[in-house]
Protein backbone atom coordinates (compact mmCIF):
# COMPACT_ATOMS: atom_id res chain seq x y z
CA UNK A 1 0.00 0.00 0.00
CA UNK A 2 1.49 3.36 -0.73
CA UNK A 3 2.78 5.61 1.76
CA UNK A 4 1.04 8.65 2.20
CA UNK A 5 3.12 11.89 1.43
CA UNK A 6 1.35 14.50 2.96
CA UNK A 7 1.42 15.03 6.79
CA UNK A 8 -1.38 13.40 8.24
CA UNK A 9 -3.20 15.90 10.44
CA UNK A 10 -3.35 18.50 6.70
CA UNK A 11 -4.81 15.45 4.66
CA UNK A 12 -8.25 16.18 5.48
CA UNK A 13 -7.56 19.91 5.17
CA UNK A 14 -6.79 19.33 1.41
CA UNK A 15 -9.78 17.10 0.75
CA UNK A 16 -11.98 20.10 2.47
CA UNK A 17 -9.87 22.50 -0.05
CA UNK A 18 -10.56 20.19 -2.97
CA UNK A 19 -14.43 19.33 -2.26
CA UNK A 20 -15.33 22.59 -1.19
CA UNK A 21 -14.96 24.52 -4.66
CA UNK A 22 -17.27 21.60 -6.61
CA UNK A 23 -20.17 21.97 -4.06
CA UNK A 24 -20.07 25.88 -4.40
CA UNK A 25 -19.71 25.60 -8.38
CA UNK A 26 -22.88 22.84 -7.98
CA UNK A 27 -25.42 25.15 -5.91
CA UNK A 28 -24.72 28.04 -8.01
CA UNK A 29 -24.97 26.51 -11.05
CA UNK A 30 -21.08 27.74 -11.77
CA UNK A 31 -19.20 25.51 -14.48
CA UNK A 32 -17.30 22.75 -13.24
CA UNK A 33 -14.27 23.26 -15.10
CA UNK A 34 -13.55 26.26 -12.65
CA UNK A 35 -14.50 24.19 -9.45
CA UNK A 36 -11.92 21.58 -10.79
CA UNK A 37 -9.12 24.17 -11.40
CA UNK A 38 -9.20 25.64 -7.82
CA UNK A 39 -9.30 22.20 -6.34
CA UNK A 40 -6.36 21.12 -8.55
CA UNK A 41 -4.61 24.43 -7.71
CA UNK A 42 -5.54 23.93 -3.66
CA UNK A 43 -4.25 20.37 -3.93
CA UNK A 44 -1.24 21.03 -5.36
CA UNK A 45 -0.23 23.91 -3.49
CA UNK A 46 -1.11 21.74 -0.27
CA UNK A 47 1.46 18.96 -2.04
CA UNK A 48 4.41 21.66 -2.31
CA UNK A 49 3.95 22.95 0.69
CA UNK A 50 4.49 19.41 2.04
CA UNK A 51 8.31 18.85 0.40
CA UNK A 52 6.50 17.33 -3.08
CA UNK A 53 7.92 18.71 -6.03
CA UNK A 54 6.23 20.25 -8.91
CA UNK A 55 7.73 18.43 -11.29
CA UNK A 56 6.21 14.98 -9.58
CA UNK A 57 2.76 16.62 -8.94
CA UNK A 58 2.99 17.59 -13.06
CA UNK A 59 3.84 13.89 -13.07
CA UNK A 60 1.27 12.64 -11.73
CA UNK A 61 -0.98 15.23 -13.54
CA UNK A 62 -0.26 14.63 -16.98
CA UNK A 63 0.57 10.47 -16.57
CA UNK A 64 -3.43 10.03 -15.23
CA UNK A 65 -4.49 12.75 -18.40
CA UNK A 66 -2.56 10.97 -20.77
CA UNK A 67 -4.36 8.17 -19.61
CA UNK A 68 -7.59 8.80 -20.34
CA UNK A 69 -6.95 10.33 -23.37
CA UNK A 70 -9.34 8.11 -25.90
CA UNK A 71 -12.51 9.12 -23.16
CA UNK A 72 -11.89 12.67 -24.75
CA UNK A 73 -12.27 11.74 -28.23
CA UNK A 74 -15.63 9.51 -27.00
CA UNK A 75 -17.33 12.64 -25.36
CA UNK A 76 -16.47 14.43 -28.75
CA UNK A 77 -17.60 11.90 -31.08
CA UNK A 78 -21.30 11.73 -28.68
CA UNK A 79 -21.67 15.39 -29.66
CA UNK A 80 -20.97 14.48 -33.28
CA UNK A 81 -23.23 11.35 -32.91
CA UNK A 82 -26.20 12.95 -31.95
CA UNK A 83 -26.24 15.87 -34.48
CA UNK A 84 -25.56 13.24 -37.47
CA UNK A 85 -28.52 11.13 -36.40
CA UNK A 86 -30.59 13.86 -36.01
CA UNK A 87 -29.76 15.49 -39.73
CA UNK A 88 -30.10 11.99 -41.18
CA UNK A 89 -33.15 11.27 -40.30
CA UNK A 90 -32.66 8.18 -38.22
CA UNK A 91 -33.63 9.56 -34.82
CA UNK A 92 -36.69 11.37 -36.38
CA UNK A 93 -37.41 8.10 -38.40
CA UNK A 94 -37.27 6.38 -34.83
CA UNK A 95 -39.50 8.96 -33.01
CA UNK A 96 -41.85 8.86 -35.97
CA UNK A 97 -42.42 4.61 -35.77
CA UNK A 98 -42.54 4.88 -31.73
CA UNK A 99 -45.49 7.38 -32.26
CA UNK A 100 -46.81 4.99 -34.21
CA UNK A 101 -46.52 1.78 -33.12
CA UNK A 102 -46.78 2.81 -29.05
CA UNK A 103 -49.54 4.60 -28.90
CA UNK A 104 -51.89 3.05 -25.99
CA UNK A 105 -48.82 1.43 -24.18
CA UNK A 106 -47.26 1.64 -21.20
CA UNK A 107 -44.39 4.14 -21.78
CA UNK A 108 -42.09 4.50 -19.59
CA UNK A 109 -42.30 0.49 -18.81
CA UNK A 110 -41.47 -0.26 -22.30
CA UNK A 111 -38.94 2.14 -22.79
CA UNK A 112 -36.93 1.03 -19.27
CA UNK A 113 -37.12 -2.73 -21.21
CA UNK A 114 -35.81 -1.05 -24.16
CA UNK A 115 -33.09 0.84 -23.19
CA UNK A 116 -31.81 -1.92 -20.80
CA UNK A 117 -31.90 -4.62 -23.97
CA UNK A 118 -30.06 -2.22 -26.24
CA UNK A 119 -27.72 -1.00 -23.44
CA UNK A 120 -26.59 -4.58 -22.79
CA UNK A 121 -26.07 -4.87 -26.76
CA UNK A 122 -24.23 -2.00 -27.04
CA UNK A 123 -21.89 -1.60 -23.71
CA UNK A 124 -22.30 1.45 -23.13
CA UNK A 125 -24.17 3.53 -21.09
CA UNK A 126 -23.76 6.85 -22.44
CA UNK A 127 -24.04 5.85 -26.05
CA UNK A 128 -26.86 3.94 -25.84
CA UNK A 129 -28.84 7.77 -23.68
CA UNK A 130 -26.95 9.46 -26.82
CA UNK A 131 -28.73 7.52 -29.44
CA UNK A 132 -31.58 5.33 -28.71
CA UNK A 133 -32.65 7.08 -25.53
CA UNK A 134 -32.77 10.59 -27.58
CA UNK A 135 -35.70 8.92 -29.71
CA UNK A 136 -37.43 7.75 -26.83
CA UNK A 137 -37.12 11.34 -25.27
CA UNK A 138 -38.00 12.53 -28.54
CA UNK A 139 -41.17 9.72 -28.13
CA UNK A 140 -41.99 10.70 -24.89
CA UNK A 141 -42.75 14.48 -25.63
CA UNK A 142 -45.13 13.07 -28.31
CA UNK A 143 -47.28 11.68 -25.79
CA UNK A 144 -46.65 14.33 -23.24
CA UNK A 145 -44.71 12.22 -20.84
CA UNK A 146 -42.83 14.51 -18.56
CA UNK A 147 -38.79 14.46 -19.94
CA UNK A 148 -37.07 14.67 -16.61
CA UNK A 149 -38.99 11.29 -15.76
CA UNK A 150 -38.40 10.04 -18.98
CA UNK A 151 -34.30 10.29 -19.23
CA UNK A 152 -34.60 9.06 -15.35
CA UNK A 153 -35.93 5.85 -16.78
CA UNK A 154 -33.57 6.03 -19.88
CA UNK A 155 -30.69 6.87 -17.27
CA UNK A 156 -31.98 3.24 -15.13
CA UNK A 157 -31.49 0.98 -18.39
CA UNK A 158 -28.67 2.48 -19.82
CA UNK A 159 -26.40 1.97 -16.67
CA UNK A 160 -27.25 -1.55 -16.84
CA UNK A 161 -24.78 -1.65 -19.35
CA UNK A 162 -21.84 -0.96 -16.89
CA UNK A 163 -22.75 -3.79 -14.68
CA UNK A 164 -23.89 -6.48 -16.93
CA UNK A 165 -22.55 -6.49 -20.76
CA UNK A 166 -20.18 -8.49 -21.90
CA UNK A 167 -18.71 -5.44 -23.92
CA UNK A 168 -18.66 -2.77 -21.04
CA UNK A 169 -15.40 -1.08 -20.72
CA UNK A 170 -16.18 -1.06 -16.93
CA UNK A 171 -17.13 -3.68 -16.75
CA UNK A 172 -14.33 -5.28 -18.36
CA UNK A 173 -12.09 -3.20 -15.97
CA UNK A 174 -13.74 -4.95 -12.72
CA UNK A 175 -13.02 -8.38 -14.24
CA UNK A 176 -9.44 -7.82 -15.10
CA UNK A 177 -9.06 -5.91 -11.68
CA UNK A 178 -10.60 -8.41 -9.53
CA UNK A 179 -9.13 -11.21 -11.54
CA UNK A 180 -12.48 -13.23 -12.37
CA UNK A 181 -14.36 -13.97 -15.19
CA UNK A 182 -17.56 -12.64 -17.08
CA UNK A 183 -19.46 -16.37 -16.75
CA UNK A 184 -18.96 -15.68 -12.60
CA UNK A 185 -19.69 -12.31 -12.38
CA UNK A 186 -22.75 -12.66 -13.79
CA UNK A 187 -23.24 -15.81 -11.59
CA UNK A 188 -23.09 -13.43 -8.79
CA UNK A 189 -24.60 -10.35 -10.26
CA UNK A 190 -27.79 -12.09 -10.40
CA UNK A 191 -28.47 -12.52 -7.14
CA UNK A 192 -28.88 -8.64 -6.94
CA UNK A 193 -29.27 -7.38 -10.65
CA UNK A 194 -33.10 -9.75 -10.48
CA UNK A 195 -34.81 -8.28 -7.83
CA UNK A 196 -33.45 -4.84 -8.53
CA UNK A 197 -35.16 -5.08 -12.11
CA UNK A 198 -38.28 -5.95 -10.82
CA UNK A 199 -38.40 -3.64 -8.41
CA UNK A 200 -37.59 -1.24 -11.22
CA UNK A 201 -40.23 -3.17 -13.60
CA UNK A 202 -42.85 -2.34 -11.07
CA UNK A 203 -42.27 1.11 -10.15
CA UNK A 204 -42.17 2.27 -13.65
CA UNK A 205 -45.11 0.28 -15.24
CA UNK A 206 -47.34 2.31 -12.28
CA UNK A 207 -45.88 5.75 -12.95
CA UNK A 208 -46.29 5.61 -16.87
CA UNK A 209 -50.00 4.23 -15.84
CA UNK A 210 -50.87 7.95 -15.33
CA UNK A 211 -49.57 8.97 -18.59
CA UNK A 212 -51.04 6.12 -20.26
CA UNK A 213 -53.84 8.10 -21.59
CA UNK A 214 -54.56 10.80 -24.50
CA UNK A 215 -53.40 13.88 -23.07
CA UNK A 216 -50.45 14.08 -25.57
CA UNK A 217 -52.08 12.76 -28.73
CA UNK A 218 -52.44 16.39 -30.33
CA UNK A 219 -48.61 17.14 -29.80
CA UNK A 220 -47.65 13.32 -31.47
CA UNK A 221 -50.04 13.63 -34.40
CA UNK A 222 -48.50 17.29 -34.71
CA UNK A 223 -44.52 15.57 -34.35
CA UNK A 224 -45.18 13.14 -36.92
CA UNK A 225 -46.68 15.31 -39.52
CA UNK A 226 -44.09 17.43 -39.03
CA UNK A 227 -41.37 14.75 -39.17
CA UNK A 228 -42.85 13.37 -42.09
CA UNK A 229 -42.58 16.67 -43.96
CA UNK A 230 -39.62 17.61 -43.09
CA UNK A 231 -37.15 14.09 -43.55
CA UNK A 232 -37.41 11.24 -45.69
CA UNK A 233 -38.64 8.68 -43.40
CA UNK A 234 -38.24 4.70 -44.01
CA UNK A 235 -37.74 1.98 -41.87
CA UNK A 236 -34.71 1.69 -43.92
CA UNK A 237 -32.57 3.93 -41.81
CA UNK A 238 -33.43 1.83 -38.61
CA UNK A 239 -30.22 -0.19 -40.10
CA UNK A 240 -28.19 2.19 -38.87
CA UNK A 241 -28.58 1.71 -35.09
CA UNK A 242 -29.00 -2.18 -35.84
CA UNK A 243 -25.62 -1.95 -37.22
CA UNK A 244 -24.30 0.19 -34.41
CA UNK A 245 -25.65 -2.52 -31.79
CA UNK A 246 -24.25 -5.66 -34.27
CA UNK A 247 -21.21 -3.98 -33.55
CA UNK A 248 -20.95 -3.64 -30.44
CA UNK A 249 -22.32 -7.10 -30.11
CA UNK A 250 -19.23 -8.81 -32.43
CA UNK A 251 -16.57 -6.64 -29.87
CA UNK A 252 -15.87 -4.04 -32.32
CA UNK A 253 -14.64 -0.68 -29.49
CA UNK A 254 -16.91 2.01 -28.53
CA UNK A 255 -15.05 4.02 -30.49
CA UNK A 256 -15.32 2.45 -34.23
CA UNK A 257 -18.95 2.12 -33.66
CA UNK A 258 -19.08 6.00 -32.99
CA UNK A 259 -17.13 6.19 -36.54
CA UNK A 260 -19.31 4.19 -38.27
CA UNK A 261 -22.50 5.64 -36.93
CA UNK A 262 -21.06 8.97 -37.49
CA UNK A 263 -20.10 8.34 -41.32
CA UNK A 264 -22.77 6.17 -42.00
CA UNK A 265 -25.65 9.08 -40.88
CA UNK A 266 -23.09 11.39 -42.37
CA UNK A 267 -23.99 9.86 -45.96
CA UNK A 268 -27.52 9.12 -45.28
CA UNK A 269 -27.96 13.07 -44.74
CA UNK A 270 -26.20 13.78 -47.71
CA UNK A 271 -28.07 11.16 -50.07
CA UNK A 272 -31.30 11.29 -48.14
CA UNK A 273 -32.17 14.34 -46.77
CA UNK A 274 -30.84 16.47 -49.10
CA UNK A 275 -27.68 17.91 -46.94
CA UNK A 276 -24.85 19.97 -48.39
CA UNK A 277 -21.32 18.97 -47.42
CA UNK A 278 -20.63 22.40 -45.38
CA UNK A 279 -24.30 21.75 -43.35
CA UNK A 280 -23.50 18.78 -42.74
CA UNK A 281 -19.77 19.81 -41.18
CA UNK A 282 -22.09 23.06 -39.25
CA UNK A 283 -24.23 20.29 -37.92
CA UNK A 284 -21.43 17.94 -36.43
CA UNK A 285 -19.15 20.70 -35.22
CA UNK A 286 -22.24 23.42 -34.01
CA UNK A 287 -25.18 21.49 -33.62
CA UNK A 288 -28.38 20.84 -34.74
CA UNK A 289 -31.27 22.56 -34.66
CA UNK A 290 -34.75 23.32 -36.80
CA UNK A 291 -36.31 26.46 -37.68
CA UNK A 292 -40.26 25.00 -38.88
CA UNK A 293 -43.52 26.16 -38.23
CA UNK A 294 -44.01 23.04 -35.68
CA UNK A 295 -42.63 24.42 -32.39
CA UNK A 296 -42.92 20.87 -30.73
CA UNK A 297 -40.45 19.78 -33.88
CA UNK A 298 -37.93 22.27 -32.96
CA UNK A 299 -37.81 22.05 -29.37
CA UNK A 300 -37.34 17.82 -29.64
CA UNK A 301 -34.62 17.44 -32.71
CA UNK A 302 -31.84 19.53 -31.42
CA UNK A 303 -28.26 19.10 -30.00
CA UNK A 304 -24.65 20.95 -29.44
CA UNK A 305 -22.83 19.05 -31.73
CA UNK A 306 -18.87 19.04 -30.60
CA UNK A 307 -18.38 22.60 -29.42
CA UNK A 308 -20.62 21.74 -27.01
CA UNK A 309 -18.60 18.98 -25.73
CA UNK A 310 -15.55 20.77 -25.01
CA UNK A 311 -16.73 21.53 -21.98
CA UNK A 312 -17.40 18.59 -20.97
CA UNK A 313 -13.83 17.47 -21.71
CA UNK A 314 -12.29 20.40 -19.64
CA UNK A 315 -14.32 19.27 -16.95
CA UNK A 316 -13.27 15.87 -17.44
CA UNK A 317 -9.23 16.81 -17.53
CA UNK A 318 -9.83 18.53 -14.36
CA UNK A 319 -11.46 15.69 -12.75
CA UNK A 320 -8.60 13.12 -13.87
CA UNK A 321 -5.90 15.70 -12.70
CA UNK A 322 -7.48 16.26 -9.36
CA UNK A 323 -7.92 12.30 -8.54
CA UNK A 324 -4.33 11.42 -9.76
CA UNK A 325 -2.86 13.95 -7.29
CA UNK A 326 -5.38 12.59 -4.70
CA UNK A 327 -4.01 9.06 -5.85
CA UNK A 328 -0.66 9.57 -6.56
CA UNK A 329 0.10 10.97 -3.05
CA UNK A 330 -1.28 8.40 -1.37
CA UNK A 331 -4.44 10.56 0.07
CA UNK A 332 -6.90 7.77 -0.96
CA UNK A 333 -4.72 4.77 0.58
CA UNK A 334 -4.37 6.65 3.65
CA UNK A 335 -7.98 7.39 3.93
CA UNK A 336 -8.97 3.66 3.53
CA UNK A 337 -6.18 1.83 5.29
CA UNK A 338 -7.50 2.14 9.19
CA UNK A 339 -11.55 1.10 7.62
CA UNK A 340 -10.14 -1.69 5.92
CA UNK A 341 -7.84 -3.33 8.88
CA UNK A 342 -10.58 -3.43 10.93
CA UNK A 343 -12.91 -5.29 8.46
CA UNK A 344 -13.47 -9.20 10.44
CA UNK A 345 -16.15 -10.51 8.88
CA UNK A 346 -18.30 -10.94 5.67
CA UNK A 347 -20.92 -8.20 6.24
CA UNK A 348 -18.37 -5.65 7.47
CA UNK A 349 -16.21 -6.39 4.13
CA UNK A 350 -18.84 -6.39 1.48
CA UNK A 351 -20.47 -3.12 3.31
CA UNK A 352 -16.74 -1.78 3.55
CA UNK A 353 -16.50 -2.68 0.04
CA UNK A 354 -19.45 -0.29 -1.01
CA UNK A 355 -18.51 2.33 0.88
CA UNK A 356 -14.88 2.88 -0.19
CA UNK A 357 -16.11 2.38 -3.98
CA UNK A 358 -19.20 5.17 -3.72
CA UNK A 359 -16.74 7.45 -1.86
CA UNK A 360 -14.39 7.34 -4.42
CA UNK A 361 -16.66 8.04 -7.29
CA UNK A 362 -18.24 10.63 -5.53
CA UNK A 363 -14.96 12.01 -5.04
CA UNK A 364 -12.87 11.99 -8.17
CA UNK A 365 -16.05 12.44 -10.00
CA UNK A 366 -14.89 8.91 -12.17
CA UNK A 367 -16.06 5.53 -12.25
CA UNK A 368 -12.85 4.25 -12.46
CA UNK A 369 -11.00 5.07 -9.55
CA UNK A 370 -14.15 3.94 -7.83
CA UNK A 371 -13.13 0.41 -9.19
CA UNK A 372 -9.61 0.21 -9.65
CA UNK A 373 -8.56 1.46 -6.14
CA UNK A 374 -11.20 -1.26 -3.91
CA UNK A 375 -10.09 -3.69 -6.29
CA UNK A 376 -6.13 -3.23 -5.54
CA UNK A 377 -6.77 -2.85 -1.84
CA UNK A 378 -9.64 -5.49 -1.24
CA UNK A 379 -8.24 -8.79 -2.86
CA UNK A 380 -6.13 -9.66 -0.24
CA UNK A 381 -8.40 -9.16 2.48
CA UNK A 382 -11.60 -11.01 0.45
CA UNK A 383 -8.77 -13.93 0.71
CA UNK A 384 -8.70 -13.61 3.74
CA UNK A 385 -11.88 -13.88 4.66
CA UNK A 386 -12.55 -16.17 2.98
CA UNK A 387 -15.45 -14.51 0.23
CA UNK A 388 -14.82 -14.80 -3.69
CA UNK A 389 -14.10 -11.99 -5.79
CA UNK A 390 -16.96 -12.17 -7.59
CA UNK A 391 -18.87 -10.50 -4.61
CA UNK A 392 -16.19 -8.18 -4.63
CA UNK A 393 -17.00 -7.43 -8.26
CA UNK A 394 -21.01 -7.44 -7.91
CA UNK A 395 -19.90 -5.06 -4.86
CA UNK A 396 -17.99 -2.85 -7.13
CA UNK A 397 -20.80 -2.57 -9.87
CA UNK A 398 -23.66 -2.32 -7.53
CA UNK A 399 -21.91 0.81 -5.94
CA UNK A 400 -19.28 2.95 -7.23
CA UNK A 401 -20.17 2.13 -10.78
CA UNK A 402 -23.61 2.36 -11.00
CA UNK A 403 -24.77 5.78 -9.05
CA UNK A 404 -22.22 7.62 -11.01
CA UNK A 405 -24.83 9.24 -13.01
CA UNK A 406 -26.77 10.79 -9.59
CA UNK A 407 -23.98 12.64 -8.32
CA UNK A 408 -24.49 16.35 -10.69
CA UNK A 409 -20.01 16.48 -10.82
CA UNK A 410 -19.97 13.39 -12.15
CA UNK A 411 -18.69 12.94 -15.75
CA UNK A 412 -21.44 10.49 -16.59
CA UNK A 413 -24.21 13.36 -15.28
CA UNK A 414 -22.89 16.17 -17.14
CA UNK A 415 -23.30 13.96 -20.85
CA UNK A 416 -26.43 13.17 -19.73
CA UNK A 417 -27.22 16.22 -18.88
CA UNK A 418 -25.91 18.24 -22.50
CA UNK A 419 -27.20 15.05 -24.52
CA UNK A 420 -30.88 15.62 -23.21
CA UNK A 421 -30.89 19.14 -21.98
CA UNK A 422 -32.03 18.16 -18.37
CA UNK A 423 -30.26 18.23 -15.15
CA UNK A 424 -29.23 15.68 -13.01
CA UNK A 425 -31.10 17.18 -9.97
CA UNK A 426 -34.35 16.80 -12.16
CA UNK A 427 -33.88 13.49 -13.56
CA UNK A 428 -31.78 11.78 -10.53
CA UNK A 429 -34.72 10.87 -8.43
CA UNK A 430 -36.62 8.71 -11.08
CA UNK A 431 -33.29 6.99 -11.96
CA UNK A 432 -34.37 4.25 -10.00
CA UNK A 433 -31.87 1.58 -10.67
CA UNK A 434 -29.09 3.62 -9.63
CA UNK A 435 -30.49 3.56 -6.12
CA UNK A 436 -32.15 0.25 -5.84
CA UNK A 437 -28.50 -1.72 -6.75
CA UNK A 438 -27.05 -0.45 -3.85
CA UNK A 439 -29.49 -1.19 -1.49
CA UNK A 440 -29.99 -4.72 -2.56
CA UNK A 441 -26.33 -5.57 -2.47
CA UNK A 442 -26.71 -4.06 1.48
CA UNK A 443 -29.06 -6.55 1.73
CA UNK A 444 -27.00 -9.55 1.01
CA UNK A 445 -24.31 -8.35 2.67
CA UNK A 446 -26.14 -9.76 5.93
CA UNK A 447 -26.68 -13.07 3.29
CA UNK A 448 -23.67 -16.01 4.39
CA UNK A 449 -24.59 -17.88 1.48
CA UNK A 450 -24.10 -15.62 -1.95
Amino acid sequence: MEDCKIHKNQIYITLFLCIVPIIVCVIMGISLVYAFLLSTTFSSLMCMKNGISFKDIKSMVFSGINECKSLYIVILLIGATVSVWLSSGVVPTMIYYGLEYMKGMNLLFASFILISISSVFMGTAVGTISTIGVAIIGIGKGFGIPTHILVGVIVSGAFLADKISPISGLLNLTLTTTEITYKEAIKSAIYTIVPTMIICVIIYYFIGVKYQGIEGANTSIELTKAMSSEFFISPYLLLLPILMIVLSVVGVKSIYCMWAGIIGGGIVSIIYQRTSIFQLLNYIFFGFDLNTNSKALNETLVSGGVISMVSVVLIVIGAIALSSILQGTGIINYLTKEMIEKISNRKQLILKTGIISSTLTFITCDQTIGIVIPSRLLKSKYKEIGVDNNVLARTISDTGTIIAPLMPWNINSLIITLVTGVSCVEYAPFAILCFIAPIMTTLFAFNDKN
